[in-house]
């Protein structure tokens, strides 16, 4: 299976993923690091992706985006961003309107906490 294949096929059979670099108990980055951050404290159920693990979805996932860096959050199989965009869309509440319009269960409390200690 291609790495175009296997990502197509993890970003549609799972409703949240991040493409990262560690895992989401061992950032390897600190972007990497402040986006699973902001899922695990908002409670979020995703699949990570350790693109260390393998040179071809490293590459393969910057292909498949046409975005060239890593971070890469995905909801119900389309691309949302990196750590800049999730970082913002945590902050403006964007990121809780699309997880509620995809059904996406996350602890409101905790988005707005985060909210509240950055205002």
């Amino acid at each position: 299976m291609s790495a175009e294949d296997q990502i197509k096929q993890t970003v549609e059979a799972n409703d949240v993923v991040l493409y990262m670099k560690g895992t989401k108990t061992m950032p390897q980055c600190g972007f990497s690091s402040r986006v699973a951050g902001v899922l695990n404290f908002m409670g979020v159920d995703y699949t990570d992706v350790n693109v260390l693990a393998d040179d071809s979805i490293r590459q393969g996932i910057k292909d498949y985006s046409d975005w060239p860096t890593i971070p890469q959050l995905y909801v119900k199989g389309e691309f949302v961003g990196g750590c800049d965009i999730i970082t913002e869309m945590t902050l403006s509440g964007e990121l809780d309107q699309l997880f509620d319009a995809n059904g996406v269960n996350y602890d409101k409390d905790a988005a707005e906490k985060i909210r509240e200690a950055n205002a």
